[in-house]
């Protein structure tokens, strides 16, 4: 076997079908591939269709958690079942463009220093996606938090060109089960968000690189599994401290958490001049967050 596609499913039944489907439509050569879909406990009609796709594809495989497990944990135990040599981690709301699996398995495949690689990510309007940058230092932090880094290509960006990078999005990375397992897979510590940055970091540390491929396109719909959008903004304060905790030192730390509260604080006071909750209950429980922070 040489790829397993591994992808995560929680109450996305028709967006996950049509992932699976452009997979398929996607693969023409004699690339030998699974796809093993582990679903979070999903409240929709994931299961239900997934074993009908099971039936017709001898090559799809179905995990059924009992528990939402998310993001790490979830992909850990769905890679158990891999049989390929290579995996590709997809996100549920994931639409292939034309040949990309394979131009981004042959990209990885003919270039010996490439250990990790990601596609290029598109709206649905097929406008670039930031789905690459930077690790996360202070200053970085920053200019996401106060200077909309990703605007201005500071933090997150979209290359034109093949490059090495520090890290790419988890929505669509490709690694061999050899490395991911000698790694340690992806910190189960970590929820949601994050957990790419944390992999990619350790194996930044073991001297593996990380490449960006434009010309292997994938249109990503984005937070499809996210209910609004409080949850996702204090996953990020979560994965951004335990970040630091975990590899940075306490005065990092302590920088950190000053900048989160400002942003927290900020938000809040411009949440009460426009009468807008959303901001001042979100970043309430924000700054809850970095309270409860060891």
């Amino acid at each position: 076997m040489d790829l397993s596609i591994i992808i995560i499913s929680y109450n996305t039944a028709e967006l996950t079908k049509l992932t699976i489907k452009s997979i398929f439509q996607s693969i023409s050569s004699d690339l030998a591939f699974e796809i093993i879909v582990l679903d979070n406990d999903s409240r929709d009609n994931s299961v239900p269709m997934l074993k009908e796709l099971v039936k017709k594809h001898d090559n799809v495989i179905l995990i059924e958690s009992k528990d939402n497990l998310g993001f790490s944990k979830g992909n850990n135990k769905a890679i158990t079942r891999a049989n390929g040599t290579h995996l590709l981690f997809l996100n549920s709301d994931i639409i292939v463009i034309d040949n990309a699996i394979e131009q981004l398995y042959s990209f990885y495949k003919t270039n010996d220093e490439v250990h990790f690689a990601g596609g290029k990510l598109l709206n649905n309007n097929t406008s670039p996606q930031a789905s690459t940058g930077p690790f996360y230092s202070l200053p970085v932090v920053f200019g996401a938090l106060f200077l909309k880094g990703d605007y201005w290509g500071l933090t997150r960006y979209s290359p034109n060109t093949n490059r090495k990078t520090d890290w790419v999005s988890g929505a669509c990375l490709m690694t061999t089960k050899q490395l991911f397992e000698e790694l340690g897979g992806f910190d189960e510590e970590l929820f949601m968000y994050m957990e790419e940055i944390d992999l990619l970091y350790r194996a930044k540390k073991k001297g593996y690189s990380t490449y960006f491929c434009a010309e292997a396109k994938f249109i990503h719909l984005g937070s499809a599994s996210s209910q609004g959008k409080t949850y996702p903004i204090l996953q990020v304060y979560k994965g951004f401290l335990y970040f630091y905790q975990k590899h940075h030192s306490l005065v990092a730390v302590s920088l950190l958490k000053g900048m989160l509260q400002l942003k927290a604080d900020v938000s809040i006071w411009v949440g009460k001049l426009t009468q807008n909750r959303y901001l001042i209950e979100t970043y309430g429980k924000a700054k809850n967050i970095i309270t409860m922070a060891r």
